[in-house]
């Protein structure tokens, strides 16, 4: 029986391989664990952290066909942040350029959350979580 222990990683393909990375690293503050050039594939692949845990590989690619994200499309759907205070995000990222839509309450948890999207277009959320 398989036991899964926990989301080890998510990968992300991007258009425009500095653009993404000055947005991963600079506007969200993830931190690079190690960036690797593969040539035989004309790829980067950047592998960031939040925190100390390793959780998305950035990979560049020759001509990457574009991926339907709206009207909402079958398949992974967005990537949620957890934050301790919605309003404190919202606003670095507002300083930092990042366009936010209004804050939402989830009227299942009563907590607050937001998405806003990376350079390509994927759906990011900040979903407010209290310790």
């Amino acid at each position: 029986m398989m036991l899964l222990q926990a989301i080890h990683h998510i990968a992300i393909i991007c258009s425009d391989y500095q653009r993404s990375k000055t947005f991963y690293t600079d506007m969200l503050g993830l931190q690079v664990i190690r960036e690797v050039y593969r040539a035989e594939r004309d790829s980067w692949k950047l592998d960031l952290a939040l925190g100390d845990q390793y959780v998305i590989e950035l990979f560049s690619f020759p001509e990457p066909p574009p991926r339907v994200s709206r009207p909402e499309a079958c398949g992974l759907r967005h990537l949620a942040f957890a934050v301790n205070d919605i309003a404190d995000a919202v606003k670095t990222l507002a300083a930092k350029g990042v366009v936010t839509e209004p804050v939402r309450v989830d009227p299942h948890t009563g907590q607050r959350f937001t998405f806003f999207t990376d350079p390509d277009g994927l759906p990011l959320e900040l979903y407010e979580i209290h310790p």
